[in-house]
């Protein structure tokens, strides 16, 4: 089969094209195939929406050489502090504290708004990634030599591999024959963005409540970015209200700790679930990110998880490609997800695990909860091996890339 490309990647959003600038970067010829108008989140008006990048994803990006363009825009993390408690009543004693000076490695995180970081990558792919816009992958037929993929626009394109990064509900995935395993929380996420009287420092706060978490995560200036997952009629009813009516729900969640709030951007809702593949690889087919494992938003991992695999299917693609290995061969796919499928559906149930634990009012749980959190912050080396996976620095072994070592 005569190739078009040595990978194609369905999905634009972020994973999409990271994964297409370390495979670029290396010599491969990749195309990434973008069903949104690259236009759709490259503009410059605020929204709200942001990540929080743990210093591995952000080792990542610098490796891509992204990522001095991009930290002039990026909030460092410096501590966060996780609670419980109810609405209107304040934050249990117990708190569980991380504080970035405790591990050697510095700030264990940033925040970066999806707009500085969406359009770093579509400005970094210009000219090394054949990028197609507004198309989408709509068929694909895995042979032998490679695989031949249809495109929407009527485009047949061939290459060696195909990568679904195309979101929970994957195309790539389930014409491979990949299933799927997950279950909706029966919560909505509610995101928006916050300016606040008094500076955050740098602080990221969780408040855990009976009908789920509360995360106030800090941007840069005296502005936060909230992602606030209740039941779904509640949030149904929560997201109906005008702005004003919003804050005078928020206000007894977030708490008088930052002064006066006033609503900056937009709002968004999006349902939540857990979505793990059953398999993270089929003939000529490799997934990553949320094609692979959708996860709750409890922890702010989504992304990071997402990057982790970009790391590894990149580090296995660009080694057996140097190796003169068909990167699409059955051995070579199987060690990527020997690298990459247990630490993802860990972290992924771990996740469903601290969602279902902590969202409900049961007395004898809270008690329990809070003086396990007491005891994680009273133990200093469980408190940073906690801090070190937070930051993205546990993975064995650690992808090239995650260490800001180009590949």
């Amino acid at each position: 089969m005569r190739h078009d490309h040595d990978v194609i990647i369905a999905g634009g959003g972020l994973n999409g094209p990271a994964l297409a600038l370390a495979l670029a970067a290396a010599g491969l010829s990749v195309a990434v195939v973008d069903a949104r108008p690259a236009s759709d989140r490259a503009a410059d008006d605020f929204d709200g929406r942001a990540y929080a990048l743990a210093l591995a994803s952000r080792r990542l990006l610098m490796a891509l050489g992204l990522w001095q363009d991009l930290a002039p825009n990026a909030q460092p993390i410096n501590k966060v502090i996780a609670t419980q408690g109810i609405p209107g009543e304040g934050a249990d004693r117990f708190a569980l504290v991380f504080d970035s000076a405790e591990i050697e490695e510095g700030t264990f995180g940033h925040m970066l708004e999806d707009r500085f970081l969406y359009r770093g990558l579509m400005s970094a792919m210009q000219g090394r990634v054949t990028h197609i816009p507004g198309t989408s992958v709509t068929g694909q037929e895995a042979g032998p030599g490679g695989v031949a993929v249809q495109l929407s626009d009527g485009r047949r394109l061939t290459a060696r591999l195909l990568v679904g990064a195309d979101g929970r509900q994957s195309g790539v995935a389930t014409r491979a024959g990949i299933g799927r395993a997950g279950w909706r929380y029966g919560q909505t996420a509610l995101v928006a963005a916050l300016d606040h009287e008094l500076p955050h420092h740098g602080e990221a706060h969780q408040f855990f409540m009976p009908t789920g978490p509360l995360a106030v995560l800090p941007l840069p200036g005296n502005r936060s970015s909230i992602v606030w997952s209740e039941d779904e009629a509640r949030a149904r009813a929560i997201a109906a209200l005008d702005d004003a009516a919003f804050l005078d729900v928020v206000r007894p969640r977030f708490g008088d700790f930052r002064g006066d709030l006033r609503l900056t951007g937009p709002r968004f809702t999006y349902p939540l679930s857990l979505s793990i593949a059953h398999d993270y690889v089929a003939p000529r087919v490799a997934l990553a990110g949320d094609s692979a494992h959708g996860v709750h938003p409890v922890a702010g991992q989504g992304l990071n998880l997402g990057l982790r695999d970009v790391a590894a299917l990149a580090e296995v693609l660009v080694a057996a490609w140097r190796r003169g290995e068909d990167i699409g061969a059955p051995d070579v796919l199987a060690r990527y997800q020997r690298w990459r499928r247990f630490d993802g559906t860990a972290l992924g149930l771990g996740m469903d695990g601290v969602n279902r634990l902590f969202s409900n009012g049961n007395p004898l749980l809270r008690t329990a909860r809070g003086l396990g959190m007491g005891a994680i912050t009273a133990v200093g080396p469980l408190r940073r091996r906690f801090m070190r996976q937070a930051a993205g620095l546990t993975m064995d072994p650690m992808p090239r890339l995650l260490t800001g070592r180009p590949l």
